[in-house]
């Protein structure tokens, strides 16, 4: 009795242990990401073929009620987020740094000595209003059309 007990348990702790490896061989460690498919309107994915004929490989996700559509247009990546309706809400285009006006790349070079622009983007609003989005040290700065720090 004792033998069939312990065989059953030798049994079930080697399924345990297997099925933990085979897990960590598969999705690995650490979490696993989990893409989940999202609904978009119609009217989103009109505006995007509108704006961009011919695109391939648009991404989309869900931002704050609406939907950011990232896509790669003539050599740029670009961000759009658009609202149910098909509205462009606002416009990101990633910049190299070299295309920040100079008195953005001054106030980095001043106020975070040291350290390097990891990205750049020009962001346009549905209003037409421009900033400039610089990425210094894990943080995301903002500045005004001018170049005059934001936040």
């Amino acid at each position: 009795m004792y033998t069939l007990l312990i065989s059953g348990l030798i049994l079930f702790t080697s399924t345990h242990v297997a099925s933990v490896a085979l897990t960590n061989y598969v999705v690995g460690p650490k979490s696993a990401v989990v893409m989940v498919a999202i609904d978009v309107p119609a009217a989103a994915k009109a505006t995007i073929a509108r704006l961009y004929p011919g695109v391939k490989g648009v991404k989309w996700e869900k931002e704050d009620g609406n939907f950011e559509a990232g896509l790669k247009h003539n050599g740029k990546e670009l961000s759009l987020v658009i609202d149910a309706k098909g509205n462009v809400l606002e416009t990101e285009t990633t910049l190299a740094e070299s295309a920040l006006p100079a008195s953005v790349k001054a106030y980095i070079a001043k106020h975070h000595a040291g350290k390097k622009i990891k990205e750049a983007a020009e962001i346009v609003d549905a209003k037409g209003k421009k900033t400039y989005e610089a990425e210094v040290g894990g943080k995301d700065l903002i500045f005004d059309e001018k170049g005059q720090f934001i936040k």
